[in-house]
């Protein structure tokens, strides 16, 4: 047989062929230009929010305001990892058109969120009063046991409402539906600010501002689930008769495993405020969280730009397109690092003045600080094409590895650094256990990956010759 009736196979419509890989590949760069929008306009928010609101809160209470929304983010493991498990599930169905698993899935991952949304909800407004809310943020200076009862109680009800809220965006992102997704997520960006300035301007309360900006991203997701479900794909609507025992339990498994990861991810990167808390006091958080949070927009954008990487290598890895994979790593890579690195070398250089411009608070001018922070988001987004290729497929384990290690190493050495050292340090000691210990599993996991999926070549010719007879 000659290779170019193999060629005009494939291209003809052979499944999983250069059609596939071109559409995937057109999905891709979709996918990431409007991630790039999408985080853009959640970049302007704090740029715009940040100068308004801390005159506006005070040091001490911003502080409180961060050091909450910190913990409100090590609890993101509360969707008991079935966000993640249901796009590795989702991507699989929509490759092959399997409308009634994927609802079956969707609707067990609705149903156990959402019981589990209210019972959380239930459970902090019920513990309220004997939560020593102020002993665990260190509170201090002007701000009362009440106001910290109530901003704890306000971030953290949202935080549990939105669990269910949120699985909407893993659901378009496993049907092909970035696009669409990035649209809802900039509304609910640039709703939040809006209504923020409107509540500081008419100069009500600052309860009341971090209320408003806690509700206006759960009635965004809201609205984008009516919509979806509703309007575009009404075949895999969430029904209570579509759940399944069996689809259930092997979402739970994978989801379990994802879970614990989440766990981890979100203890290890979030603890930094609280650990400077303690060490350090609150105002010394707000001294940290401004150029942290700026710099992490950034980290957070090459992240979410990889994030359209999970389910095309679902469907690449399922098809044995083991070239595309390696390809597509390499490239995004590459692209992840530049377009973290020049934003971050400015900030850098430059980062001094433009606080000193941007901010009505001074923030000091420690460059150090500046230079830890991007190197700690540099090295996430050199790896993060990587993690998309296995938690595609699933492998977890060394994933889990080395955050585990990094989790136990990071926050000893941070703690004592914080307090020999300054605020400065923080980053650095991440950024270095960071590589000892995440580095070196997220490349033996990617590799690992890999060699679950090849196949041996006389398989492969197996497969294109059935094609073409």
């Amino acid at each position: 047989m000659s290779s170019g009736v193999v060629d005009r196979t494939r291209r003809a419509g052979m499944p999983g062929g250069w059609r596939g890989r071109s559409a995937r590949s057109r999905r891709l760069v979709t996918g990431i230009t409007t991630a790039l929008v999408s985080r853009a306009a959640g970049l302007i928010v704090p740029i715009v929010l940040v100068p308004v609101t801390l005159p506006f809160f005070g040091n001490d209470l911003y502080g409180l305001w961060m050091a909450v929304a910190s913990l409100a983010g090590m609890a993101a493991f509360a969707d008991l990892g079935l966000g993640s498990g249901l796009m590795t599930k989702l991507a699989s169905c929509y490759a092959h058109g399997d409308t009634t698993l994927a609802r079956r899935y969707i609707s067990s991952a609705y149903l156990t969120l959402t019981v589990l949304a209210f019972a959380l909800t239930g459970l902090l407004w019920f513990t309220a009063g004997v939560v020593p809310w102020s002993s665990l943020f260190n509170v201090t200076g002007q701000v009362t046991p009440e106001q910290t009862r109530m901003i704890s109680l306000i971030c953290l009800t949202g935080f549990a409402l939105n669990v269910p809220l949120s699985l909407i965006a893993r659901v378009q992102y496993a049907y092909q539906q970035v696009g669409p997704s990035n649209v809802w997520q900039t509304a609910g960006s640039l709703g939040a600010l809006a209504a923020v300035l409107g509540v500081v301007w008419a100069d009500l309360s600052p309860i009341l501002v971090i209320a408003v900006s806690v509700a206006t991203p759960l009635l965004i997701n809201l609205l984008n689930t009516l919509w979806f479900f509703g309007r575009q794909e009404p075949r895999i609507r969430p029904t209570p008769r579509a759940v399944q025992a069996g689809a259930a339990l092997e979402l739970t498994r994978l989801s379990g495993l994802f879970f614990v990861l989440t766990v981890v991810i979100s203890c290890a990167t979030n603890a930094d405020t609280l650990i400077i808390a303690h060490a350090l006091g609150l105002s010394a958080v707000a001294g940290y969280v401004v150029p942290a949070k700026l710099l992490s927009q950034l980290g957070q954008l090459v992240v979410l730009v990889n994030v359209p990487l999970w389910p095309a290598n679902g469907e690449a890895l399922a098809q044995g397109h083991l070239d595309w994979v390696r390809r597509t790593t390499r490239r995004m890579t590459v692209l992840s690092v530049l377009a973290a690195g020049l934003p971050i070398a400015v900030l850098v250089a430059f980062g001094d003045r433009i606080f000193a411009a941007w901010l009505p608070v001074p923030m000091g001018d420690d460059r150090w600080l500046l230079a830890g922070l991007g190197v700690w988001w540099l090295l996430q987004a050199a790896l993060s094409p990587r993690f998309m290729v296995q938690n595609a497929d699933g492998v977890i384990v060394p994933q889990l590895v080395g955050w585990g290690a990094f989790l136990l190493l990071s926050a000893l050495g941070k703690w004592y650094a914080a307090g020999r050292l300054g605020v400065a340090a923080v980053p650095w000691v991440g950024a270095l256990g960071y590589a000892l210990t995440v580095v070196p599993a997220a490349l033996y996991g990617y590799h690992r990956t890999l060699r679950r999926h090849r196949r041996p070549a006389t398989e492969q010719e197996g497969v294109v010759a059935h094609a073409v007879r």
